[in-house]
């Protein structure tokens, strides 16, 4: 009897191993972080990309100074990031105060980690950007052929309040040639823009964010903002795909105008840098 108790858990704890070593595989069949596939595109040289991140790293309550860590979902910023490079472009990293952008630790986790995060890992030139990020006061939009809005939860403290990121988007679109973009709690960057009337730069246009099923399901509910929620009552056309659980959904919007291209949320920063580049190769 006891000896084949002895079997029956030997047995049990096999399986429970080949199930974690099987894990991440697993949920990129399930739809994290999916490969893309489409047509790639070499930019020209002389072209210029900047990736906007946050500042805030602690997940807290309104009124709340504490909290576990957080920041940028590294996939968010290293998946346009590499993307833009490898096209052949230079790429700045900023933030609205400059300095470091801090990393959610979760995101670096063996079950979720992407390819391109690990290369993130290897690579002190990425890593001293995100230490010593520009302050985008510092920074002239115009001058970047797109500019790209990274998320996580640390953009939902700090990239929707500014501003003067606000004034700096408006800046880069009424450019006439900068493709604006963003991912996930990144495009709470865009609700504070301005047209020339003073009206709201996105208001009428095509855009997805992160949703609110996904933010309710993920059970992280105390962020000051929510990118679905705060898109909607900017008068934006909300767009979005789901899934049994939205965390293994992806959708990518470009606005009619060819000039916003957005991605769902961790899953579709890659697709929504490779529409930035097509864009860009057929300007």
């Amino acid at each position: 009897m006891k000896a084949t108790l002895i079997k029956i858990c030997a047995g049990l704890v096999a399986v429970l191993l080949i199930v974690i070593l099987a894990l991440p595989s697993l949920l990129h069949k399930a739809g994290l972080h999916p490969e893309y596939t489409g047509q790639k595109y070499t930019i020209s040289s002389g072209k210029k990309a900047l990736v906007i991140g946050t500042n805030h790293g602690i997940l807290n309550a309104p009124g709340e100074t504490t909290g576990d860590p957080t920041g940028i979902q590294i996939s968010e910023l290293s998946h346009p990031y590499y993307t833009f490079l490898d096209a052949g472009m230079s790429v700045d990293v900023g933030s609205i105060n400059g300095g470091e952008i801090p990393i959610d630790p979760q995101t670096l986790s063996r079950m979720i980690i992407s390819p391109l995060d690990k290369r993130y890992l290897d690579d002190p030139s990425l890593q001293a950007k995100m230490r010593n990020s520009i302050p985008i006061g510092d920074i002239d939009f115009s001058q970047y052929d797109t500019v790209f809005l990274a998320g996580g939860w640390g953009a939902a403290y700090d990239l929707g309040y500014s501003v003067e990121l606000g004034s700096k988007i408006s800046e880069a679109y009424y450019s006439e040639k900068t493709i604006i973009g963003g991912v996930c709690h990144g495009v709470l960057g865009l609700i504070k823009a301005l047209d020339k009337n003073g009206g709201l730069l996105i208001a009428g246009r095509n855009m997805t964010g992160v949703t609110d099923k996904q933010i309710t399901e993920l059970g992280i509910t105390l962020t000051p903002m929510h990118p679905e929620s705060e898109l909607r009552k900017a008068g934006v056309i909300f767009e979005s795909k789901t899934a049994f659980r939205d965390i293994f959904a992806t959708h990518v919007t470009v606005d009619l105008e060819q000039r916003f291209v957005t991605g769902q949320n961790q899953n579709s920063g890659l697709e929504a840098a490779h529409k930035i580049l097509e864009l860009l190769a057929n300007q």
